[in-house]
């Protein structure tokens, strides 16, 4: 039994929980929220009249449950402040991402035959930080050097340690005071930028391959593609994309015979190169020209190969449901008058933390919202996009879901029968709180079968 089912107060909460005489209810809200760590309380109704007569044909209100509050799931894309949620977030993106590599839930099979690359674009180097090296299997020390240089501020610039996979030093910098904080930030910031720049920049460089200008570009081939960002345990971000060339009616049609394999390795491989965005000179410090770094991997796809399709969609949809907190960030927004030593924070991301809400008090770079994105390191782009023809949309899959949920409520009496468009639904619905009381997060999750551990909030 949990240490904390030893306070008195939540074995009350247990026990008059047990013996409500809706507990049966309640238990089947807490299993229909699918192990969610934080459910959504709201209070309200929803009716369901004819629209010729005006006739009431159905009624449901919270009145009447466990509570008077209906529970829901978050729904939220983060595995740190909903497991559960997440998985659901996870197996969606791993579908879509899947689907647009060999058909099905709306694009055809023939799109196995398009060109198709995984690319991931990395950032630059910001100062030499500690990593883990493998090489045939074998853990090599983090930066073993024979004669090793000091840097100005008197620190020797190596280390011999075999760093394991959890070890809370990887990724921070050997030397603190070297470290290009300021050039991290404005990277994450301006990462989004450059990604549009990367896609514009492959579309001219395919446009020139096939004899074309940009503009006639979108009669013969279009460009989709469907990327992630991952934060590096140094707080940077980089992209993995999947990109593919089709013809100009989307997945359906073939690109033309000119755009192969080869040509769009050499476009990503250009694109990758040449785009950059420029930031100001700001204070004591001159202009900087941000570029992606010098490590770009590009790799095809394939159904039997080194790099199946199975492989990429579950990568690609890991990364989906997560943020920065590898880094040892916070997972919401801080406010710039937080004192930032009472979060416990490393000191390599309450540096990075602190550098965002330096920067955003500089005018000249107000527009990059700072503040707003300190607790992410800067970044403040999506984290899973996709253009408009790779494949089907999350929201489609939800919408599948919310339809086989509504058939199941139909079928159950729990809704009636009816048709759509003959019926006027009219709900009004109030936020009440979320999460659980700590009784009702020991019942919980014995329900789902969760860890105490990873249901949390208290209800309000």
């Amino acid at each position: 039994m949990p240490a904390c089912t030893t306070n008195p107060h939540v074995l009350a909460g247990v026990i008059a929980r047990l013996n409500a005489p809706d507990y049966d209810r309640w238990a089947a809200q807490i299993r229909a929220t699918g192990g969610c760590r934080q459910p959504i309380h709201l209070r309200g109704k929803v009716e369901y009249h004819d629209r010729a007569t005006g006739r009431l044909l159905h009624r449901y209100t919270t009145r009447h449950e466990p509570d008077g509050i209906l529970r829901l799931p978050c729904k939220t894309r983060r595995a740190s402040r909903c497991p559960a949620c997440a998985e659901i977030y996870r197996a969606d993106t791993y579908h879509l991402i899947r689907a647009g590599l060999i058909g099905g839930k709306g694009v055809p099979e023939t799109v196995t035959a398009h060109p198709t690359l995984f690319v991931t674009l990395t950032a630059p180097s910001f100062g030499t930080v500690h990593s883990r090296c493998e090489k045939n299997g074998k853990v090599l020390p983090c930066h073993a050097r024979r004669n090793p240089e000091t840097c100005p501020h008197g620190r020797v610039m190596s280390c011999t340690a075999k760093h394991r996979p959890d070890d809370p030093h990887l990724g921070e910098p050997l030397c603190p005071a070297c470290y290009d904080y300021t050039g991290s930030v404005l990277f994450n910031a301006l990462a989004p930028l450059l990604w549009k720049r990367f896609a514009d920049s492959l579309r001219r460089r395919l446009a020139k391959v096939g004899g074309l200008t940009l503009k006639d570009l979108r009669e013969h081939l279009t460009v989709s593609f469907a990327k992630v960002a991952e934060y590096q345990r140094r707080g940077v971000v980089h992209f993995h994309a999947v990109i593919r060339l089709d013809g100009p009616g989307g997945p359906a049609a073939p690109p033309p015979p000119w755009a192969t394999i080869d040509a769009l390795t050499q476009a990503v491989r250009h694109a990758a190169q040449v785009v950059s965005a420029l930031v100001p000179a700001i204070e004591d410090q001159p202009a900087r020209l941000l570029k992606w770094g010098q490590q770009l991997d590009i790799r095809p796809i394939t159904l039997n190969g080194d790099l199946t399709e199975q492989a990429v969609a579950g990568y690609i949809a890991k990364y989906a449901t997560k943020a920065a907190e590898c880094v040892g960030t916070l997972d919401r927004r801080i406010n710039p008058l937080d004192n930032l030593d009472a979060f416990k924070l490393r000191e390599h991301p309450k540096r990075l933390i602190a550098e965002c809400l330096r920067l955003a008090a500089i005018e000249d770079l107000a527009e990059l919202r700072l503040a707003n994105w300190a607790h992410m390191l800067g970044f403040r782009g999506h984290f899973s996009t996709r253009s408009r023809r790779y494949s089907t949309t999350l929201g489609e899959l939800r919408a599948a879901r919310e339809q086989h949920a509504r058939d199941h409520e139909i079928t159950t009496g729990r809704l009636p029968l009816f048709e759509e468009d003959t019926v006027l639904v009219i709900s009004e619905w109030t936020y009440a709180g979320k999460g659980y009381s700590l009784g009702d997060q020991i019942l919980a999750a014995a329900i789902t079968g969760t860890p105490v551990s990873h249901m949390a909030g208290e209800a309000r």
